[in-house]
């Protein structure tokens, strides 16, 4: 896993060497001109000095020296995260500091005009120097002077101005201080007054003392409540014993005592009574309506009716009375009194009761009510302590403000002040060219590689393997070829011992190995788009054939755009499209290019190319060819433009694709390879030509061998020119 993971990174290594070397001279116009455009800049500008100065901030200051607990003008931060010292260096960097700077030294720009404030804080660095309260000020300028003229005249104004604001928030401390002071003396005075007002409203001397008092009359109360409800007890008891010996209650205990002492009542009773006796005599001696009977009931009568009139009017009671309760015994009556008084003992003992529970109770409200009657007081006294302990503290403060004021300590000073510097400290020469070299090579590279990812033309083998899939059976090498055609086109002819005649052999050679279940007689060789060398590809590889003692036919049925015609300068007057529309034959159309090699050029251009390959001619012609040659290699017009290559492609054993480095897109590729699988063609494989690798091929014959072959070249020509010609070799 290692090794494959350093071949990769030697892989990707070599990529980006390959860019560069296509895009050096991006790379170099970009190195070049930021390199130069440094240089430029920098031998142009001006010396810059930086003068320095530093300056101690110190916690406290002038109030620190009173003691102030709020000091005034102190170093501190709102928060934990704030820095005092970074709020002192934004200070020095404020508009108001800065422009009276610039007033005080007059400071002028490269136009003469008043420094603005932006511009010199642009030439200002103030830093803390770590681990310490120092700040650090330095000033920029093309004059030393003027640069330690700036920094020690910003310095001074700054202490200046800390000490002005030291002394202006002390001034507004007393003055607040010295308005607050009679409000909050107004606020011991209100809280005395509700001190006094509260006591007095509840007439409260000393809450603690009263609150024991209070409990042991409480105590003593209970006492008697205690003695008075046994009192009670005994007496209710003796009032139940005699309401049941009397068999009466109380109400009528004191209604028959009232009725028996009534004499109006006895006197009416004992006139009833005889009444009653004499009409119950005269009963026995008259009938019911003598006259004497019945003025004895009617006296009886009337005397009834007087009895309980008066009986009413004392005892007021709706039931009537019966006549032997109106007449009771003297032991009874004793009983009766002796009831009416006890029950009026027990009314006297309760209430009795009832007014000490009830100062019991008010004395038990009293004592709840203290905790909260000292809860007030407390309150109002902590209300009281804290007003005056407010207005002491207020008082201080204003009499140690008042000698803040008229000091004039502030909370820095310099530890060392600016010199004018000797040395600049830019331009750096070196430095400054060194970084636009790096800047340069970064943008160099950096723009080779954009625009190599803008560019979807194909550039490496591999990304052609991976774009087409297919076999790579060859791998031609860049040579030169005019635009006009020449016999450099044909190096297999012309160069035998070059690189591209090496790779044309090996091409043929893989081909050999391509199919097995058949001889390889026939192929296709076409290309994604326009340009990327198939009729270079299908020359030379037939040359190559021929040479190996084949006989071999080249077709040239790119009839839009022909060029086999223009590889070997011959005329394109009768060709293939002739033999298709019965106008020639295939003796009579093609013509010997090479010993072995015949040609068919394309002919006369058609208008309709596609309907004549597409005929049952074009399957005569490619049986005829295939019974009288060994091998026939037809040149197709590109996948991506018509459909000739894919017609073609059926009437052979297989379809060679050729694809050009620097040419070929990978959008043209992927349409090429979708007609293809749609198609279900066999594709042989693939040729990548115009490859700048170093291909050695040739370079296995020696010099010496390679003089002696051009030797006996030189001689063959002789004899052939002499109309002696060599027997032909069948390999294979």
């Amino acid at each position: 896993m290692e090794f494959q993971q350093e071949e990769q990174n030697e892989v990707n290594f070599q990529q980006y060497a390959e860019i560069l070397k296509r895009r050096w001279y991006v790379t170099a116009g970009i190195l070049g001109a930021v390199f130069g455009l440094t240089a430029f800049v920098t031998f142009q500008q001006k010396p810059v000095f930086e003068a320095q100065s530093k300056m101690l901030l110190k916690q406290g200051g002038a109030s620190a020296l009173t003691g102030l607990n709020q000091r005034v003008g102190e170093l501190t931060g709102l928060t934990n995260f704030s820095s005092p010292v970074e709020t002192e260096a934004e200070v020095i960097r404020s508009n108001p500091l800065v422009q009276k700077t610039i007033d005080d030294l007059n400071l002028k720009d490269n136009r003469g005009k008043p420094l603005k404030p932006l511009a010199f804080l642009r030439q200002l660095k103030v830093k803390t120097i770590k681990g310490t309260d120092i700040l650090e000020l330095a000033y920029r300028d093309t004059s030393p002077q003027v640069a330690a003229d700036t920094v020690n005249t910003l310095v001074n104004n700054y202490l200046e101005s800390n000490i002005s604001v030291n002394r202006e928030e002390a001034t507004s401390a007393r003055k607040f201080l010295s308005n607050q002071l009679p409000k909050i003396e107004q606020n011991v005075v209100i809280a005395e007054a509700a001190l006094r007002r509260f006591k007095e409203q509840n007439k409260v001397v000393a809450l603690e003392e009263e609150a024991k008092g209070d409990v042991v009359a409480l105590g003593g109360l209970l006492g008697e409540i205690t003695k008075a409800k046994a009192t009670l007890s005994g007496v209710a008891t003796r009032s139940a014993a005699l309401q049941n010996e009397l068999n009466l209650t109380k109400d009528q205990a004191v209604e028959l005592s009232t009725l028996n002492e009534s004499a109006g009542v006895q006197q009416v009773l004992a006139n009833y009574q005889k009444a009653q006796d004499e009409l119950a005599i005269a009963q026995t001696r008259f009938t019911k309506e003598h006259p004497t009977i019945k003025s004895l009931a009617a006296k009886e009568q009337a005397l009834r009716q007087q009895l309980e009139m008066r009986v009413g009017k004392i005892v007021d009671n709706k039931q009537p009375v019966n006549e032997k309760d109106l007449q009771i015994g003297k032991i009874k009556q004793e009983l009766t009194g002796e009831l009416v008084k006890s029950e009026v003992e027990r009314l006297a003992l309760d209430s009795q009761v009832q007014v000490l529970q009830r100062a019991y109770s008010d004395n038990q409200a009293k004592l709840r009510d203290i905790p909260k009657l000292e809860q007030q007081q407390r309150a109002l006294e902590r209300r009281l302590q804290v007003a005056q302990l407010t207005y002491q503290q207020v008082l201080k403060q204003l009499q140690e403000v008042e000698v803040v004021e008229k000091q004039k300590v502030g909370n820095a000073r310099v530890v060392s002040n600016a010199v004018a510097p000797e040395r600049p400290i830019s331009p750096n020469i070196l430095l400054n060219l060194l970084l636009g070299g790096v800047l340069g090579i970064i943008l160099g590279v950096g723009m080779a590689l954009l625009l190599e990812a803008m560019d979807k033309s194909l550039k490496r083998v591999d990304q052609a393997q991976r774009l087409f899939g297919y076999p790579l059976l060859g791998k031609i090498p860049q040579i030169a070829v005019p635009s006009g055609g020449s016999a450099q086109e044909l190096p297999v002819l012309n160069d035998p011992y070059s690189p591209a005649t090496s790779a044309f052999e090996m091409l043929l050679t893989n081909l050999g190995f391509t199919i097995s279940d058949q001889t390889l007689k026939t192929i296709v060789v076409t290309s994604s788009i326009q340009g990327e060398g198939k009729s270079f590809v299908a020359a030379n590889l037939a040359l190559a054939k021929a040479q190996m003692g084949y006989r071999v036919l080249l077709i040239d049925a790119d009839m839009r755009r022909p060029r086999q015609h223009k590889i070997w300068e011959q005329p394109n007057f009768t060709g293939l499209s002739e033999i298709l529309v019965n106008q020639s034959n295939l003796q009579a159309g093609a013509f010997e290019a090479s010993y072995n090699l015949d040609v068919l050029t394309a002919g006369t251009i058609p208008p309709n190319p596609t309907a004549l390959l597409d005929s049952q001619r074009m399957v005569s012609l490619i049986e005829e060819a295939s019974s009288n040659y060994d091998f026939v290699v037809v040149d197709a017009p590109p996948l991506t433009l018509v459909t000739d290559a894919l017609l073609l492609s059926k009437l052979v054993n297989g379809i060679l694709f050729v694809g050009r480095l620097g040419v070929a897109d990978t959008g043209a590729i992927t349409a090429a390879r979708t007609q293809l699988e749609q198609s279900r063609q066999r594709v042989l494989g693939m040729v990548i030509n115009g490859v700048k690798e170093n291909i050695r091929y040739g370079g296995y014959y020696s010099k010496g061998y390679r003089e002696e072959n051009n030797k006996k070249n030189k001689d063959k020509d002789k004899d052939e020119k002499s109309g002696y010609k060599l027997p032909p070799i069948r390999m294979g």
